[in-house]
């Protein structure tokens, strides 16, 4: 499998979190694509991914898959064997499902939708409307205070397991800097659950 990337980006590494954790990484080859330079925008990576994002995977019968999730999805039913970290039983995937959502709703769409509209990183290719982008800076303070609250009682976001809603999670948290956005000092249990996460092999792919 090929997997088109930029690195430096949240949702890739998502993918290369997943892949250390179920023991691929070494098995997958993966091709820099500059966003920067518009390389997402040519006619041979919108043939793969008419979205034009990042990550891509290229299966070994030509297939294109885009999207974080349906990507590791894929990963995760080609490659069944522990550690399961999309779930096991129904309630186990349903859970996942829904923080994997709401963290992509409420965390990942702001952060990403305040860093387009006020860091000008896309001015050349997007109307930027700061207002808005600062807007969405709060909304995502507010998830932070959420999760802050939920893992007063939980070791990771269902309960004492760690899963994909937990790489998606952090990966996003660790993001949000390029916003200026950072773990505030009195959110000490999403601290707790970041420096957790951080030791983890995979955080550091």
């Amino acid at each position: 499998m090929k997997i088109y990337e930029t690195a430096t980006a949240p949702n890739p590494r998502r993918v290369r979190m997943f892949l250390a954790e179920k023991g691929l990484l070494e098995h997958v080859e993966f091709i820099q694509v500059d966003i920067a330079k518009g390389e997402n925008l040519t006619p041979e990576f919108v043939a793969m991914n008419p979205m034009k994002k990042v990550p891509v995977a290229v299966l070994d019968d030509g297939t294109s898959l885009a999207e974080t999730m349906a990507i590791c999805r894929y990963v995760e039913e080609a490659h069944p064997e522990t550690p399961k970290l999309l779930g096991d039983t129904p309630k186990q995937k349903a859970l996942i499902e829904q923080w994997a959502r709401w963290v992509d709703f409420y965390l990942m769409t702001p952060v990403g939708m305040c860093f387009q509209h006020t860091s000008g990183y896309f001015k050349d290719r997007m109307n930027c409307f700061p207002d808005y982008g600062q807007d969405c800076y709060g909304a995502a303070e507010k998830f932070l205070e959420f999760l802050n609250e939920h893992l007063k009682t939980n070791t990771y976001l269902l309960g004492d397991e760690f899963t994909a809603a937990d790489i998606n999670a952090f990966a996003t948290v660790a993001f949000a800097r390029v916003v200026k956005l950072r773990i505030k000092e009195e959110q000490t249990y999403l601290q707790a659950w970041f420096d957790r996460i951080n030791s983890r092999a995979s955080a550091k792919v």
